[in-house]
């Protein structure tokens, strides 16, 4: 697991393999990741929006922005936390994400950056 703390922000990263979902004959390689937000500062914070940067084995790089995680924006309270699942593909066997979160403090109505720790994404046979 990965994790990083930005802001009093605990990001919590696990990735998995998705063999069912994948056709490495076609090139076509499916991930899943849950990830756990916990708030850790004193204040009440809400998930506005996300970025990701995906990166493939041969350096093939994506983004991805857009509102909120699967469809929400969650608010935590001081010492909440919240966990989702979600996915992405590669046209490899192997690579990596990493990202942020934009959130805004309602105590000081501002807005800060979460960092997404990076993490490996990997067919189970790439790590022998």
């Amino acid at each position: 697991m990965n994790t990083l703390i930005t802001h009093d922000v605990r990001v919590s990263v696990e990735a998995f393999y998705q063999p069912k979902h994948s056709k490495p004959s076609k090139d076509y390689f499916v991930f899943a990741y849950r990830i756990t937000i916990e708030n850790l500062s004193q204040h009440t914070v809400q998930l506005i929006s996300r970025e990701w940067q995906i990166v493939d084995a041969t350096g093939e790089r994506r983004e991805v922005k857009g509102e909120g995680v699967i469809g929400k924006q969650p608010t935590l309270e001081p010492g909440e936390s919240f966990q989702y699942v979600s996915w992405c593909e590669l046209t490899t066997d192997m690579g990596y994400m990493k990202g942020q979160y934009l959130f805004i403090d309602y105590h000081f109505e501002s807005y800060f950056d979460v960092h997404i720790p990076a993490f490996t994404l990997a067919a189970p046979y790439r790590y022998n």
